[in-house]
C-alpha cells in the first residue's frame, strides 16, 4: 500500500512522458497532493477546474439514467494529454488521480494501465 506522496512520485516518475501528477477531492475542488506541474502550469488550479469536468459528467449520466461508473475522463490537447481516474474503493470515494501527459513522448495505453495500478496500490 502507498501514501499519497509515494503514489504521486511513482505516477510522475514511471509513467512515460509524464510531467505532473495531483491527487484531487473533486466535492471540494482541492488538490490533496500534487508533483511535478511549472510555472506556466499550476496544478491546483487545474485540479479545481478539472473537479467541473467530473461533476459535469456525472450531472449527465444521472439525467442519462447511466448506470454505469466512470474510470477515467481523458482530454486531448495539441501537445498534452489530461487524464483523470476516479477513485474506487478503501477510502477513494470522492477523489480522482489527475495526470498531465507530453503528448510527444506519451504511450496512453500504458499511461493509463500504470495509473490504475497506482490506484489500486494507494492507502488513502
Amino acid at each position: 500500500m502507498a501514501n499519497t506522496e509515494a503514489a504521486l512520485k511513482e505516477a510522475l516518475t514511471s509513467i512515460e512522458g509524464a510531467t505532473g501528477v495531483a491527487l484531487v477531492d473533486y466535492t471540494s475542488g482541492m488538490a490533496l497532493g500534487t508533483m511535478g506541474g511549472s510555472k506556466t502550469f499550476d496544478l491546483n488550479v487545474a485540479a479545481a477546474g478539472n473537479t467541473d469536468v467530473i461533476r459535469a459528467k456525472m450531472r449527465t449520466m444521472e439525467h442519462l439514467g447511466l448506470k454505469s461508473e466512470i474510470e477515467d475522463v481523458l482530454i486531448t490537447l495539441t501537445n498534452q494529454y489530461h487524464l483523470i481516474r476516479l477513485l474506487k474503493g478503501r477510502g477513494g470515494n470522492g477523489l480522482f488521480l489527475y495526470l498531465v501527459l507530453d503528448s510527444g513522448r506519451a504511450n496512453l495505453a500504458m499511461a493509463r494501465h500504470q495509473l490504475k495500478r497506482i490506484e489500486q496500490d494507494l492507502e488513502v
